[in-house]
């Protein structure tokens, strides 16, 4: 008998988009540990880290149609910036990164679509 795998989701509770990851990962019985994105969002080392093993560039894990990431102009700054200028920019504001991210301490998805969270979490 298999151990229930956990994996750690962060996210927004009233965010439709993250409620439906949610219930797709408790469907497929995983274990999912939910932590608020914008009360706790990963540290710079947690990202780092995350996004080195999502493989993805920096800049898809920017939520840019939130409020804060236009409120900032970042479609214009981020190109300026250094990749750490970046991490630090996400970790100091939960609002600023896409969710949900799921992981479970190797592998990492950012947002939600249905395809790659069967790739990635389905088995």
């Amino acid at each position: 008998m298999s151990s229930q795998k956990t994996v750690i989701c962060y996210q927004y509770p009233q965010c439709g988009t993250c409620r439906n990851a949610m219930k797709w990962l408790k469907q497929k019985g995983l274990n999912v540990e939910a932590i608020h994105i914008f009360d706790n969002p990963p540290s710079a080392e947690q990202l780092q880290k995350m996004i080195e093993q999502s493989g993805l560039e920096i800049k898809k894990w920017f939520n840019t149609s939130g409020e804060v990431y236009k409120a900032m102009n970042l479609k214009d700054k981020l190109p300026e910036m250094t990749d750490e200028q970046k991490i630090e920019l996400l970790a100091a504001n939960g609002r600023l990164i896409k969710r949900p991210i799921v992981t479970d301490g190797t592998k990492v998805t950012v947002g939600y679509k249905e395809e790659t969270f069967e790739q990635v979490w389905g088995s």
